[in-house]
């Protein structure tokens, strides 16, 4: 069975140190057996969750010592990001990487898995309102602030709180197939995958014309994504100028008309190819893409996988 070791650090934030057990404790095959073995573990001297809901005290019957037989290290999110955990738990985790474990964080814990090193010279991201702190705390790890989570293999992040569910849906996903994922999303009353990153959330002021505007539009595309639509077409369905479509996209979708566009009809091609055997240039065609080779060029540029590679890890599996 499947071990996922979740990291219990002092201060740990409660949501965060739940969510792994929400998602891997539910997946079982189709006759009931669990597939993750969810452990929590903790340092030497315990844990106590940050004090969102008061402080509550950790128990657990694992120490470090789990990490050494995990084969997925989930560090949640824990309140004092500014300084580094104990050099135990730093062993810790540079030992499970070494002998090939995956590690993964939830929120801030970005910046534990930081401390130990495993970030260098890779992409990682964590709640944007910490992004930049990480950044200056350690240059080496390139910050991307504006997405959910970052796949680098072997060491993967989360921005902050649910994007830790998205995370771990991905994980199911890549070791079961996205008809798994879905399973386990339903469970958890949550989509499979979101669209969009963190920019729809940094904005907190209400945009002048009300925060619901831009709706309408979004569905319209979505229900003409195979249309080979331009802005004046989205403006005129619309019933606005240009210019005001593109900073109602900036205030209300944190992105541009095209770059949201383009998203969307990645994200029709990824559901065409894991749930048809229909052929690439027909899912080119569908999602709007026109050739197989400007689908590929996105795929590459938002999925970072050409569009067979994608189908064969995600295809919906028995």
């Amino acid at each position: 069975m499947h071990v996922v070791a979740v990291l219990a650090l002092d201060g740990v934030v409660p949501f965060d140190l739940a969510v792994p057990g929400q998602v891997f404790g539910v997946m079982t095959t189709s006759e009931g057996v669990p597939l993750y073995e969810p452990r929590v573990c903790t340092p030497p001297g315990g844990a106590e969750t940050s004090g969102v809901l008061g402080r509550m005290r950790v128990e657990s019957p694992y120490g470090l010592d789990a990490l050494a037989a995990a084969d997925t290290v989930v560090v949640p999110g824990h309140e004092d990001v500014r300084s580094d955990p104990p050099p135990e738990v730093l062993d810790g985790l540079r030992g499970a990487a070494e002998r090939g474990a995956r590690i993964a964080s939830i929120c801030v814990g970005a910046f534990a898995l930081a401390a130990a090193g495993l970030l260098d010279g890779r992409r990682a991201t964590t709640h944007w309102r910490y992004a930049k702190a990480l950044a200056r705390r350690f240059p080496e790890v390139e910050v991307d602030p504006s997405v959910l989570y970052v796949d680098g293999g072997q060491v993967l992040t989360s921005a902050g709180v649910a994007a830790g569910i998205d995370l771990c849906l991905h994980l199911v996903r890549r070791d079961h197939g996205s008809a798994a994922a879905a399973r386990t999303a339903r469970r958890i009353v949550m989509p499979p995958q979101r669209d969009g990153g963190q920019a729809q959330f940094i904005r907190h002021e209400d945009p002048p014309d009300g925060g619901t505007a831009l709706q309408p539009t979004l569905a319209w595309l979505e229900a003409n994504l195979h249309r080979p639509l331009t802005l004046d077409d989205i403006a005129r369905q619309a019933s606005v100028s240009v210019r005001t479509l593109t900073r109602r996209f900036g205030e209300q979708a944190g992105t541009t008309p095209r770059r949201w566009l383009a998203r969307a009809r990645v994200h029709r091609a990824q559901q065409l190819l894991e749930s048809t055997d229909l052929p690439v240039e027909r899912v080119a065609d569908e999602a709007g893409f026109g050739s197989p080779v400007t689908l590929r060029a996105h795929f590459a540029r938002h999925v970072g996988a050409s569009p067979l590679a994608y189908r064969s890890a995600f295809r919906a599996r028995s």
